[in-house]
């Protein structure tokens, strides 16, 4: 970032614009006590201004009567005007009073405050385990070679069977106080830090929804092509980063395998002895159920933006059947008004209707079918002058082989062409082997098919001659 984008956010941003307000310590003392501390989300104006008359009535009572004269109703509505936007303002359907969320910015300036107090022990430990175990994920799951792939899971079975004889021998490990203590702390971070993630999600995608509603306010091509477009913007949010990785944790949340699995670990972490004492320990039984409303909330704003949409252009359409009614009865009362007074002369021609004649001996006799002779006789062909060679002279495409191909190219960069991938491994089966990596394409999420870019390829026959193909370009991306 240079000074200029810097400078902007100072004058733009709504988390720089909360730190720099004059009643920001009020703010995020009533942000603390009403979400972020109890993990709260959309809360109604009524139970929210009792929150803050709490909070406003402990700061006058030790601070004086008029350090904040203003009644709560008013703090709220001016957090949450557009040139705030701390506050997340919005109608519940079937409800009259307006509900609040705090928004993705203000929760970042609140998380931010919070580790500006210091913290008596912080987590280094259980960050470092943390790295070393996402590396090795990361660089064991993009191995393409067997061999490498197999000495490794190996060496992991080595070494669980000599933890497996350790703990027949008496000799049990324990984690220590001060090492229980770091990762309870990690995971606590881990939780809040997922749990501000879906506020951010939430936002992105109402983001695009408005993006494409405007697209709809201003169109003014033809229905079918409209369709077509919000169709490609709605599969861009669901094939995006963001979205394939939201949509992998809700399937992996709605596992109920998975589920009973992580309330299992959680109710055995609260049992541990060393963190008898910790902060939040309660709270850590019921981290999951903190994730499902926040998940739903978010998968709810998505089916929200598909109904609004829907509603757009179900009023699109009304206008325009309201505008050709118009037109209808326009014409309608135009005959009117001409058949009342009929202009002179020759108004309109029309053919006079007639009755086509076919006199009775112009018609063709009937005539019966011929019958056609088959001579069916079957002769026994030579073997000796049919060339058998073609029958053998197929090929099989490995896509399995193109796979791994495209899996090396993108073990070094994030995303690749199907040019780039030919490049390092050159068409040895012409243009059938492009039509399988077509194939490959169609049927993966980490693809992209883009119409309106074209790249060639060119490929060796075996008499030496080159073949080229200019076809639409393929992108490969690296899964998530």
């Amino acid at each position: 970032m240079d000074f200029y984008s810097i400078n902007s956010l100072r004058e733009n941003h709504a988390g720089w614009s909360l730190l720099r307000a004059q009643n920001a310590p009020l703010a995020l003392t009533f942000f603390m006590a009403a979400f972020t501390g109890p993990n709260q989300r959309n809360l109604g104006r009524q139970e929210l201004i009792d929150v803050l008359d709490d909070v406003l009535f402990g700061l006058r009572d030790s601070e004086g009567g008029d350090r904040f004269p203003r009644p709560a109703g008013e703090y709220l509505d001016d957090w949450a005007a557009d040139d705030r936007q701390w506050l997340r303002k919005y109608y519940v359907s079937g409800e009259d009073e307006p509900h609040y969320d705090l928004t993705a910015a203000a929760e970042d300036v609140v998380r931010w405050v919070e580790n500006l107090r210091g913290r008596d022990f912080v987590a280094t430990q259980s960050r470092l385990t943390s790295i070393f175990a996402v590396l090795k994920q990361l660089v064991q799951q993009s191995e393409t070679d067997p061999e490498v792939r197999l000495a490794e899971l190996q060496r992991q079975r080595d070494g669980i069977d000599a933890e497996m004889q350790r703990i027949r021998d008496g000799n049990i490990r324990v984690m220590t106080g001060p090492e229980a203590l770091d990762h309870f702390q990690q995971l606590t971070a881990l939780a809040r830090d997922l749990l501000s993630d879906f506020r951010e999600v939430e936002q992105n995608f109402r983001k695009l929804d408005r993006q494409v509603r405007e697209q709809i306010a201003t169109w003014d091509g033809s229905q079918g092509e409209l369709l077509e477009s919000i169709f490609d913007n709605q599969q861009d949010i669901s094939s995006s980063l963001q979205g394939r990785t939201f949509q992998g944790f809700w399937d992996y949340l709605m596992s109920p395998q998975l589920r009973t699995e992580l309330q299992d670990l959680l109710q055995r972490a609260t049992r541990i002895e060393a963190l008898a004492n910790a902060e939040s320990l309660n709270a850590l039984a019921n981290l999951h159920q903190d994730w499902l409303p926040a998940v739903e909330q978010t998968q709810a704003t998505v089916r929200q933006l598909s109904q609004q949409m829907r509603r757009l252009l179900d009023d699109k359409v009304f206008l325009e059947n309201k505008r050709i009614m118009q037109l209808i009865r326009h014409i309608e009362s135009g005959a009117l008004g001409t058949r009342e007074a009929p202009p002179s002369g020759a108004f309109m021609e029309i053919d006079a209707p007639s009755v086509d004649v076919v006199l009775p001996f112009e018609r063709p006799l009937y005539e019966p079918s011929r019958k056609v002779l088959v001579d069916d006789a079957v002769e026994t062909a030579d073997d000796a002058d049919v060339d058998a060679s073609a029958l053998f002279g197929q090929f099989f495409v490995d896509k399995e082989r193109l796979q791994a191909n495209i899996d090396a190219i993108l073990a070094g960069t994030e995303q690749a062409t199907l040019a780039e991938v030919t490049a390092a491994y050159p068409l040895s089966q012409g243009l059938a082997e492009v039509v399988a990596y077509y194939q490959l394409a169609t049927e993966s999420d980490w693809a992209t098919i883009n119409p309106e870019q074209s790249q060639r390829l060119s490929w060796q026959l075996p008499d030496g001659s080159i073949r080229e193909a200019t076809i639409e370009q393929i992108i490969f991306g690296r899964p998530a």
